[in-house]
């Protein structure tokens, strides 16, 4: 049997192998990975389940990574990932104040706590924050799209 090269279009048989890689298929799936990556980072940044309130604020511009305490809705408290008691959150503050001595701005501090909390317990973890000399920090919350009516506390 002898060998034949591929079909030429004279001998009617049919087209010639494509050579060529189809890339439609590749990119669909790219950008379906994208959209899924796109979705799931925000959800990703933070490790303690917080239910935060929420305000018309905008965002803080940052330079450097805070350190975020949480406080959950059990009352237990958070230094960025990692739960510490009540008697260890001074301590652990007194770290973060010494660990930034020679810069010349405080270390900024995010705190994030949910909002079924009692207001005294927020103010004891903020009361620890103010006595290590943290004195820098944000209230973390939500964003609304559209508020229109803020209670004025008159009813």
């Amino acid at each position: 049997m002898a060998m034949s090269g591929p079909p030429s279009s004279r001998s009617g048989r049919g087209r010639a192998p494509m050579a060529d890689i189809n890339v439609t298929p590749l990119v669909d799936v790219m950008l379906v990975l994208l959209i899924i990556f796109m979705v799931t980072a925000p959800l990703l940044v933070t490790g303690v389940p917080v239910n935060l309130p929420e305000t018309r604020a905008k965002g803080l511009d940052q330079d450097q990574k805070p350190t975020v305490v949480s406080i959950d809705r059990d009352g237990g408290v958070f230094i960025d990932d990692a739960q510490i008691s009540d008697a260890e959150l001074p301590g652990r503050l007194t770290e973060i104040m010494s660990a930034n001595a020679g810069k010349a701005e405080p270390p900024q501090i995010f705190l994030r706590a949910d909002k079924g909390l009692d207001y005294g317990r927020v103010m004891l973890v903020m009361g620890e924050l103010n006595r290590a000399g943290l004195n820098k920090v944000a209230l973390v919350s939500t964003g609304t799209e559209d508020r229109s009516a803020v209670s004025s506390g008159s009813e």
